[in-house]
């Protein structure tokens, strides 16, 4: 279940000012600061483990709505299981404050994982899960947190042909905010 918590930027541990499960009410707090949030419904039955291929396969229709607006011309789909081997690396990887020159779009088809974007004054920690869409603009400072067990398949939306390239900012806010078990 999608959920969305809001905390403030300062402090050693903050509490959540705002939280809920609600699709609409979670798609209108990331609107106001520029987040796009929407449920699709992942209904293709993709079989265990499903390739890359047969995921974008078996969503070509939601690719090619978004690829219509002409914004995201490359589109990838990851997969990340407890036994990956590069998994707790790409965790550390992912945790660390970055942003991009691109947005950073992603369609959950599977599983979970948790966005957290440090916008002004706050943190919002959005927990994706199947059927969730969410798109960060660029220059949003934000980490991505897979857990330690990571189980999901996303599509991934690029408009930059190299696909996933970051720059850390350095700063270590992730450290003093809830992760995934």
């Amino acid at each position: 279940m999608s959920h969305l918590q809001i905390f403030p930027a300062s402090g050693s541990h903050p509490l959540p000012s705002f939280a809920s499960n609600d699709p609409a009410l979670i798609a209108a707090e990331l609107a106001e600061r520029g987040i796009g949030f929407e449920r699709w419904p992942a209904h293709q039955e993709l079989p265990a483990g499903a390739s890359a291929d047969a995921v974008l396969t078996a969503y070509a229709a939601e690719i090619a709505r978004v690829q219509s607006r002409g914004t995201y011309p490359t589109v990838d789909a990851i997969r990340m299981t407890p036994d990956h081997p590069d998994r707790a690396a790409l965790r550390q990887k992912f945790l660390a404050e970055h942003t991009h020159a691109e947005d950073e779009v992603r369609f959950f088809v599977e599983g979970e994982g948790l966005f957290c974007l440090h916008i002004d004054n706050e943190v919002l920690q959005v927990l994706c899960t199947a059927d969730d869409w969410i798109s960060v603009p660029a220059g949003t400072k934000h980490w991505f947190d897979m857990g330690s067990a990571p189980t999901f398949c996303a599509i991934r939306f690029f408009d930059n042909p190299e696909g996933w390239v970051a720059q850390f900012t350095g700063d270590a806010i992730a450290e003093r905010y809830p992760l995934l078990a």
